[in-house]
């Protein structure tokens, strides 16, 4: 029995098989049958899964390789973040960012639009120079920055093939702070929230949609030197006391209260070397332009009550407008909608439908691999390049090798 990260959903594939080498999947690819790829398993739905063999990359090799003349880096789409992030660290350089677990491997992350958080910062997936997979034919392919399909490929759900190494840009090392405000009023935020959004490198706002007080905003500030000063008051909330904050002072948790570390230690919310998040846990999560955010935050916030019983944290972020087609930051700064639930599956559907009933008005994008409720129709009507990318993935696999139910559910593939 194999299950995901968080043990909410149970894979039906008939066989699951690990590769250590490109050649295992080449080899996987040309028996025949539907082959979907495994990473480490952070979606919360069918999405990785398939009729025929399920393909755990996570035993590639990692492989690294940086170049630092082009500023890139190219790794194994197995492997980690956090794997990853201190082996560049080591030698002076960085991700621009990670998202809050680094437990996430590099080609499900991107594959996805996975993200961190920034009103500078794009989707992690806006940080891949170059794709390297196995398509339909059995044969490795690359695929780079600048060419015609890479829009449609990056963030292109494994529609296309299995990604078997990717390069990233890196920058060089840097270091960061982590500060956490409370008081901050709904009120006060709602009237200028890229005041909220905007105080740090990186910011995450943690709600449980209860009033006065939006709950604790978690900043991540980039440093140009250790001593470097940090606001005391954040518009109407101060720097919260020792111990305040939203997960706690656990073992799992990178270090806050405005101690200066480096990148890889700070970016993320929890650590490598610690179990992430809640465990048992349902998660849903919805993009939103951020010139509706004020609008939309105050329909969720109209559901509170509602919404809550079910609910562990609700988490506010921010991405950069990109051009990658099924990104759920395509074209328009996004604020995005994270919701952790309890593992109550008839409660969590009930609280999704009202949600997504509320956001439909702004045009809200689901995260790919979260769980969500909607179908064909109401993906392409918030995906305007959706159509074209499924033209993409039909063109390099028209048996549907790739495909699977997920897929063809949602419109992504067409239905076999």
């Amino acid at each position: 029995m194999t299950r995901n990260w968080a043990g909410t959903y149970e894979y039906t594939a008939p066989r699951i098989v690990t590769a250590t080498s490109v050649d295992d999947i080449r080899s996987i690819v040309a028996r025949g049958g539907r082959v979907r790829a495994l990473g480490t398993r952070h979606s919360f739905t069918d999405l990785p899964d398939t009729t025929g063999t399920l393909v755990d990359v996570t035993g590639l090799p990692a492989d690294v390789s940086l170049d630092p003349d082009e500023q890139t880096v190219t790794v194994g789409a197995g492997t980690r973040y956090g794997e990853l992030a201190l082996w560049l660290d080591e030698r002076g350089w960085a991700l621009r960012n990670m998202g809050s677990l680094p437990h996430i491997n590099v080609g499900g992350a991107t594959a996805t639009g996975t993200h961190g958080s920034g009103d500078g910062n794009g989707v992690l997936s806006t940080g891949v120079r170059a794709l390297r997979y196995v398509g339909a034919d059995a044969e490795v392919h690359e695929i780079r920055r600048g060419a015609a399909d890479f829009d449609a490929l990056v963030v292109g759900l494994g529609a296309f093939g299995v990604t078997v190494a990717v390069t990233l840009d890196v920058v060089p090392s840097f270091r960061v702070r982590q500060d956490v405000y409370t008081g901050v009023s709904w009120d006060a935020a709602l009237r200028d929230w890229s005041a909220v959004t905007g105080a740090a490198y990186s910011v995450s706002v943690f709600s449980r949609w209860e009033e006065p007080s939006l709950g604790f905003v978690w900043t991540k500030t980039r440093l140009d030197a250790d001593d470097d000063p940090v606001p005391a008051t954040l518009v109407d909330g101060r720097l919260a006391a020792a111990g305040e904050s939203p997960l706690g002072q656990g073992d799992n948790i990178t270090e806050i209260g405005g101690v200066p570390g480096p990148w890889m230690l700070r970016l993320p919310h929890f650590r490598l070397d610690a179990e992430p998040s809640f465990g048992d846990e349902i998660q849903s999560e919805y993009f939103v332009s951020r010139a509706d955010a004020p609008a939309a935050l105050r329909a969720v916030l109209a559901l509170g009550d509602g919404i809550r019983p079910a609910l562990i944290w609700t988490e506010l972020r921010t991405a950069a407008a990109d051009g990658l087609w099924l990104s759920g930051a395509y074209e328009r700064d996004s604020v995005i909608i994270h919701f952790t639930w309890h593992n109550r599956p008839n409660e969590v559907a009930d609280a999704v439908a009202l949600i997504e009933a509320v956001l439909e008005p702004f045009a809200a994008r689901p995260h790919w691999g979260k769980y969500h409720r909607y179908d064909a129709a109401r993906i392409a009507a918030v995906h305007p390049r959706l159509a074209d990318a499924r033209a993409v993935f039909e063109r390099l696999d028209p048996d549907g090798v790739f495909s699977n139910a997920h897929l063809e559910r949602l419109g992504v593939r067409l239905p076999r």
